[in-house]
């Protein structure tokens, strides 16, 4: 079993900034390849961002590109997701994920992570 804890969250105006934190234990934390998921009141989880095992592939959705940064640090079991120039539509609650399956790739797909956060709520006011 893997726990993943979320931190970071909160109400911030728009263009500010925000750091999420999502601290992992129960397995080898440079095993897992990590992702932030988010949902929004009324829609669908989707993902936000995620990174390989080692770091070294990341993936991120078109509507965060240039503004959203992932990494990890495989020394403190902590996948964080730096956020900036934050918009109204940014708004969601963000879910920390982490696969154990075999693959050192980057994943985009609910269905292919197997532990979740319990969420932490990102507004942003107009």
């Amino acid at each position: 079993q893997v726990q993943l804890v979320e931190s970071g969250g909160g109400l911030v105006h728009t263009g500010g900034s925000l750091r999420l934190s999502c601290a992992a234990s129960g397995r080898t934390f440079s095993n897992l390849a990590m992702a932030w998921f988010r949902q929004a009141p009324g829609k669908e989880r989707d993902i936000v961002t995620s990174i390989s095992r080692s770091g070294s592939s990341t993936y991120y959705a078109d509507s965060v590109k240039g503004r959203f940064t992932i990494s990890r640090d495989n020394a403190k079991n902590t996948v964080y997701l730096s956020m900036n120039d934050l918009k109204p539509e940014d708004t969601a609650v963000y879910y920390c994920a982490a696969r154990s399956r075999y693959g050192g790739m980057v994943y985009a797909e609910i269905l292919e992570y197997d532990y979740w956060g319990q969420g932490t709520q990102v507004t942003v006011s107009s």
